[in-house]
């Protein structure tokens, strides 16, 4: 269990799926108990399980963006529940497209394209039961990549734009090495130090930890370039 203090509005539970151990994350707001998965990427029914043992109803899907690995698995449950899919940014239509070839190349012959039921842009607000994220767009790993960001829980979903000790891609298709490190710099610094963050692999870090250490966006580094 990965969470934000108990006396805040939400809580999450990451759950690292498919082959390539992509953090899928559940949030919920911790009065309602209405949750959100963000980034199903596949094993759906270990999903929904985890939901059930948790006492939670589903209410939303929220996706970063249109890989694979972190949408595979959407459509499976939006056929099983109903819920609305909201995200990505249109720019990663083609990347929901190619979920289908892609599972076929990956071994995950279950992960089907979907359509999302709200394209996300930059600015707009997504709710969870009584709370609100921000959506933040931050093209360069993906050109419609978005982030999820809870103001008060000082918590983000950050997918494949920044991980702990490094940044996302940049060398597929419409990636932008510049972009990704304007979208860093530019709209997830100004957030604060203090906010910590779920990548899309690997451990939880804090923007502040990687301004002081990550060898391609700390400060120090950006300054000497």
């Amino acid at each position: 269990m990965n969470a934000p203090a108990p006396t805040l509005p939400i809580r999450a539970l990451i759950a690292p799926v498919t082959p390539l151990q992509q953090n899928c994350t559940i949030v919920w707001c911790v009065k309602t108990k209405k949750a959100a998965i963000i980034d199903p990427g596949g094993e759906v029914p270990r999903l929904m399980a985890a939901l059930e043992e948790h006492g939670l109803t589903l209410e939303k899907i929220w996706i970063t963006h249109g890989h694979l690995d972190h949408a595979g698995g959407t459509q499976a449950i939006k056929e099983l529940t109903g819920v609305p899919i909201e995200g990505p940014h249109p720019d990663d239509q083609f990347w929901i497209d190619e979920i289908g070839t892609s599972g076929a190349k990956w071994g995950m012959p279950e992960a089907r394209p979907f359509t999302p039921d709200r394209w996300l842009q930059d600015g707009d607000r997504v709710t969870l039961g009584e709370t609100e994220f921000e959506v933040i767009h931050c093209p360069g790993h993906t050109p419609g990549h978005v982030v999820f960001f809870h103001r008060e829980a000082r918590f983000a979903q950050v997918g494949d734009v920044l991980f702990q000790g490094s940044i996302g891609r940049t060398d597929f298709p419409r990636g932008n090495f510049q972009d990704l490190i304007d979208a860093i710099t530019g709209k997830l610094w100004p957030l604060g130090d203090d906010v910590k963050f779920v990548p899309g692999h690997g451990p939880m870090s804090s923007f502040g930890q990687e301004r002081r250490t990550n060898p391609y966006v700390a400060d120090d580094v950006l300054a000497a370039e």
